[in-house]
């Protein structure tokens, strides 16, 4: 049996990074995860946490999840080749207004807020001409960076909305950027994006809220409030401001869509008298419920995988594989990440934590780099 190259004696570089510098401006629940999924799947050298409370900064790079932290706007900016507008909805605006003086004009800059049209209006008003807006449609009723996972923005769809006067280089990094997130990039109008997003989740908001006030107004109704319920209000956890934030900024849109929902509801009250009608849009019903694809974030829990960088080599795979298994680590699932022409990142799925601390050390020996998730 051949035994494989030691990659470190070759001194077999690492893969480039997609980008040198990052910059993740709101370091939350989102941004934390846009910033893991950077820093673990090696797209970036160099991972900057932006936020102008010193606590969420602490906790960011205290966790890992940047390798520094700034609490000012400055020069420091003009470094970046990629900046990610990640805060809520309502400071969006003043943060591009902040960060927007600084900016290389060279620099991939998006965001990832729920509503598109006012951030791109207000982008090109302040001429950052390389800026894509983007939505990842992920998230949890658990914020801040303390949740952040690389694994939230896994298979999750993520609106690009670019205008007419984003350039096609922007739009291709943006798209490039979110493929190697492991997201699925779409792309549409930034107004497009409001109308639809206002029907699929800040009218689901509004109709959570209404169904909680009924039972918070009834004591009754709590005691057979049961999963079903439990589920169906699931968006009503949410952090209350910023929610209440995402559905102003886009009440344009979700007026129309309440409307429609308010023809919906007077459609079923009139079915109730015609069961056969009630019984055709009961199927209509289940069938598309049926038909919504089923999002799978993760097949191991994310805090017992490791991530490894690949280089460009032949038989890396098999030279991870075969360190760990002379060394008695059992991997239960890999995934190759992240590939590109000078080479990769892949993902391995470790029985325990400390599976992953031995298989760290194992593989540091060996010559490669390797990150831990969480």
């Amino acid at each position: 049996m051949t035994t494989p190259a030691n990659p470190s004696a070759d001194s077999a570089p690492l893969p480039p990074p997609l980008f040198d510098t990052a910059v993740v401006a709101g370091v939350g629940l989102i941004g934390g995860s846009v910033a893991l999924g950077l820093r673990q799947r090696f797209l970036a050298r160099r991972v900057i946490g932006y936020d102008a409370n010193p606590d969420v900064l602490r906790e960011a790079e205290a966790l890992g999840v940047v390798d520094e932290v700034r609490a000012m706007p400055g020069e420091w900016l003009r470094g970046a080749d990629l900046v990610v507008l990640a805060a809520p909805m309502r400071a969006l605006t003043p943060l591009a207004r902040d960060l927007a003086p600084y900016l290389n004009p060279a620099a991939l800059v998006t965001d990832v807020g729920s509503v598109k049209a006012g951030i791109a209006a207000e982008m090109e008003a302040l001429g950052v001409r390389n800026f894509v807006p983007g939505h990842p449609m992920a998230g949890s009723e658990r914020g801040g960076v303390t949740h952040a996972r690389a694994a939230l923005l896994e298979n999750a769809v993520w609106v690009l909305t670019p205008t007419d006067h984003t350039p096609l280089t922007a739009l291709s990094r943006a798209r490039m950027l979110v493929e190697h997130l492991g997201a699925a990039p779409v792309v549409m109008p930034p107004d497009a994006h409001d109308a639809l997003v206002a029907t699929v989740s800040h009218l689901p908001y509004l109709a959570s809220l209404a169904l909680t006030h009924m039972v918070a107004r009834d004591e009754r109704l709590s005691l057979l409030a049961a999963g079903g319920f439990r589920d169906l209000t699931r968006v009503a956890s949410g952090d209350p401001r910023m929610s209440r934030d995402m559905v102003v900024e886009n009440k344009v849109a979700l007026r129309e869509a309440l409307a429609r929902f308010r023809r919906q509801l007077e459609r079923l009250e009139a079915d109730l008298d015609e069961p056969e009608e009630l019984l055709a849009a009961a199927t209509e019903g289940k069938r598309t419920r049926d038909s919504l694809p089923v999002v799978r974030r993760s097949l191991l829990p994310p805090k017992h995988d490791l991530v490894v960088a690949v280089p460009d080599k032949p038989n890396q795979i098999g030279a991870v594989t075969q360190a760990l298994g002379a060394a008695g680590v059992n991997i239960k699932d890999i995934e190759v990440l992240a590939i590109r022409e000078e080479g990769g990142a892949m993902r391995l799925g470790l029985e325990t934590l400390e599976d992953v601390a031995h298989a760290s050390q194992i593989l540091r020996e060996a010559g490669f780099e390797v990150r831990g998730r969480s």
